[in-house]
């Protein structure tokens, strides 16, 4: 077996209502100005008006920062630095999906690399040297498990590609997993994440990287999430139906944390960068078709996540539990109503090549994928969706 390794959040708080926890965890960090990362959509529902409250009743200094934006470019992140670092903030709280925590985590990471800029880092020239400010992550969305991962996704504008830096000091010092603020979710983000978490786990599961702790965490995930994710969407005030896809998408981003996703995110990259398709609606519409090409290299493990998903393949034989696993996939996202039509965004057969040569230079993660993937399969999965 290769050589693996775990990197996780030191402590993690779970349960509805766990967010009361909040300035317990701030104060054990000794912290005194705290800054709240969040986006718009988080703000005006009213899910920060809670923690902040709580925090300052503790006697901390609290600033809100509510313009995180979807896909964050990397001049969005370092004026948000620039403010956090104006505040003297010296704890990090992501209030929101993965734009909002991404950004947190990168943000504190700034914060103790005074000395090198973001630009530095994607371009490969630097690297961050000094562990982060304390962070804490508190997602609202069950999907991206950025709560969990070594990972902060940012958009590169000029090139028009997202780009991941993946660094173990981006790993949250502690996460809250509170139910409760899921509960408000629109259908189409519940479906949209839902998915995006159920991706995770399934890619890093069938990931070259896989180990003993991204199996475990993988297989788990894909139970909680495949088995509540329904209920989830059309019964969105069921607690336990969201804090079961809570639970499931961290154990997805734990997962990535140890192994890493695979074809999925190296397709739909592009699809997020030059097309600014969110990230989660880009990888659902990829998942089944891709799982579909991955399937000659993966039917055990495929079989292992039909069961997982608690298909009924007692009498099957690995292909055929493989073949029902993909089935599931594609009616997961009928019934979740999940459609994109690319031809809006400027998605047609005439840029496909252009699509293609950039999903071909993630090779970080096509060269995770359990089957070699030339640029012919590449188009051949796009025209697919198109």
């Amino acid at each position: 077996m290769s050589i693996y390794s775990l990197f996780n959040p030191s402590k993690v708080i779970g349960g509805a209502g766990s967010i009361t926890q909040i300035a317990d965890v701030a104060q054990g960090y000794n912290a005194k100005n705290a800054v709240l990362i969040t986006d718009a959509g988080v703000f005006k529902a009213g899910l920060v008006d809670k923690p902040k409250a709580i925090l300052e009743q503790a006697g901390l200094a609290v600033q809100v920062i509510s313009d995180v934006p979807p896909e964050p470019p990397i001049g969005a992140v370092e004026h948000i630095f620039d403010q956090a670092k104006h505040f003297k903030a010296d704890m990090v709280i992501g209030l929101g999906g993965g734009s909002a925590m991404d950004t947190a985590k990168l943000v504190a990471l700034m914060l103790a690399n005074q000395n090198i800029t973001l630009k530095e880092v994607t371009g490969g020239a630097k690297k961050f040297a000094q562990r982060s400010v304390p962070t804490l992550m508190i997602p609202t969305t069950s999907g991206t498990g950025s709560e969990a991962t070594q990972n902060s996704i940012v958009l590169d504008s000029e090139q028009e590609l997202k780009i991941g830096i993946v660094d173990e000091k981006l790993v949250a010092s502690s996460v809250i997993l509170d139910a409760d603020l899921t509960v408000g979710l629109p259908k189409h983000i519940t479906a949209n994440t839902g998915i995006d978490a159920l991706c995770h786990a399934i890619e890093c599961y069938i990931s070259k990287k896989g180990s003993p702790f991204s199996d475990m965490f993988a297989l788990k995930a894909v139970e909680l999430i495949a088995k509540n994710i329904r209920t989830a969407f059309h019964h969105g005030q069921d607690v336990q139906a969201r804090e079961n896809m809570l639970l499931g998408s961290f154990l997805g981003g734990a997962c990535i944390a140890t192994s890493g996703t695979v074809a999925v995110h190296a397709l739909s990259y592009p699809l997020g960068g030059k097309y600014h398709i969110p990230h989660g609606l880009s990888n659902a519409i990829l998942l089944p078709d891709v799982m579909q090409f991955n399937l000659p290299a993966c039917e055990e493990k495929f079989a292992n996540v039909a069961r997982a998903m608690g298909l009924d393949v007692q009498n099957c034989t690995e292909r055929q539990a493989a073949e029902k696993m993909i089935d599931e996939l594609y009616a997961l996202i009928r019934d979740l109503e999940i459609k994109c039509d690319l031809s809006a965004v400027g998605i047609s057969e005439e840029i496909l090549d252009e699509l293609v040569d950039s999903a071909f230079k993630v090779r970080r993660l096509l060269d995770n994928n359990p089957r070699e993937m030339t640029k012919a399969d590449i188009k051949a999965i796009y025209r697919k969706i198109i």
